[in-house]
C-alpha cells in the first residue's frame, strides 16, 4: 500500500513562525510587566512544586486569542486548559510560561514556547517552532526543512564527541517520588560526564542543545507542550533528539544531544534506568 503523505508536507511553516514570534512577544511583554507589578499570586497544581500564576493564565489568554483572531479555524492546545479541536489542519501548542518557579524568584530562565503541529486523523508533526527567553532577549526559531535560529542567526549543537567532557542538562519532575529516582539516575550519571546543569525550562534546555550551550539534554515526566517548539528547534539545528529509550520522542520522555555522544549517552542512561524513571 502506499504511504499516506505527511500532513506537514503542504504546509509552509513560514508565515506561522511569524505569527508565533509576534504573539511570543507581546506575551512576554505582558509577563514582564507583571513581574515588574508583582502580579504572582500562586496556585499549585498537582503538587505543592507544581506552581501555576495569574501570569500564567493571562499569557495564555493572549497567545490564544492573538492565534485565533489571526488563524480562527486552528486548534489550540495550552498548558493552562485551553483546547479546541479547529478544523484548518493546525494545532498550536502552547507553554505560556515555561519555568513558571524561575519566574516566581526572579532567577533567569523562563521562557513563552509556541509551537504549530499539522495533523491529520493518523499522525501530527511540528512544523514551527518559536522559543522566546524573555530575560536573555533570546528568540529560538525553527520551521520544518529550515533551520534553527537565535535571534535571526543560525544555530548549530557542540561538536563534542567526547562524553566524559560533555555538559548535561537536565530536570525533575513534580511528585516527590519521581525527583528522588531522578536523583539517583543522577549520582551514578555525574562521574561519567563532565557536570550537569538544571535551568528549570525545558523548552530553554531544548534550544540549549540547539545552539551548543550544553551538550545534551534529558528528561522524564514532562508534557508536550513543555516539548513542542524546543524539540524542532533542536531537531532543525542538528541534534538528535528522541525519546530516551530511542523511539520517537514522546511527552513522558525526551532526550537531545549532540551527535557525537548521542549514542553513548543513550547508552549509559538506559544502563541506569533513566527510562524507567515513574
Amino acid at each position: 500500500m502506499p504511504v499516506s503523505a505527511s500532513p506537514a508536507a503542504a504546509i509552509d511553516p513560514t508565515p506561522l513562525v511569524h505569527l508565533a514570534v509576534d504573539v511570543a512577544r507581546q506575551a512576554a511583554d505582558l509577563l514582564l510587566e507583571g513581574a515588574r507589578h508583582e502580579r504572582r499570586s500562586v496556585e499549585t497544581k498537582s503538587s505543592l512544586t507544581d506552581m501555576v500564576t495569574e501570569m500564567d493564565r493571562a499569557s495564555e489568554q493572549l497567545i490564544v486569542s492573538a492565534l485565533l483572531a489571526a488563524r480562527p479555524d486552528d486548534g489550540i492546545l495550552g498548558e493552562e486548559g485551553s483546547e479546541l479541536p479547529g478544523t484548518s489542519g493546525i494545532r498550536w501548542v502552547i507553554d505560556p510560561l515555561d519555568g513558571t518557579t524561575n519566574y516566581l524568584y526572579d532567577h533567569p530562565g523562563w521562557a513563552v514556547s509556541i509551537a504549530a503541529e499539522a495533523f491529520d486523523a493518523e499522525r501530527s508533526q511540528v512544523v514551527a517552532g518559536v522559543v522566546l527567553d524573555v530575560v536573555h532577549d533570546e528568540l529560538f526559531t525553527a520551521g520544518l526543512g529550515q533551520g534553527s535560529f537565535r535571534n535571526g542567526e543560525p544555530i548549530h549543537p557542540s561538536d563534542q564527541t567526547d562524553l566524559s567532557r560533555s555538559l548535561v542538562a537536565t530536570g525533575f519532575g513534580y511528585r516527590a517520588e519521581r525527583r528522588q529516582a531522578q536523583a539517583e539516575v543522577l549520582v551514578k550519571l555525574l562521574p561519567a560526564v563532565r557536570d550537569i546543569r538544571r535551568m528549570g525550562a525545558a523548552a530553554v534546555d531544548l534550544c540549549s542543545v540547539a545552539c551548543g550551550r550544553v551538550d545534551a539534554f534529558y528528561e522524564r515526566g514532562l508534557s508536550w507542550w513543555d516539548l513542542a517548539a524546543g524539540s524542532l528547534v533542536a531537531t532543525e539545528a542538528g541534534a538528535v533528539v528522541s525519546s530516551i529509550q530511542g523511539g520517537p520522542i514522546e511527552p513522558g520522555s525526551v532526550f537531545a544531544a549532540a551527535n557525537g555522544i548521542s549514542g553513548p549517552l543513550r547508552e549509559l542512561l538506559g544502563a541506569l534506568g533513566a527510562h524507567d524513571v515513574p
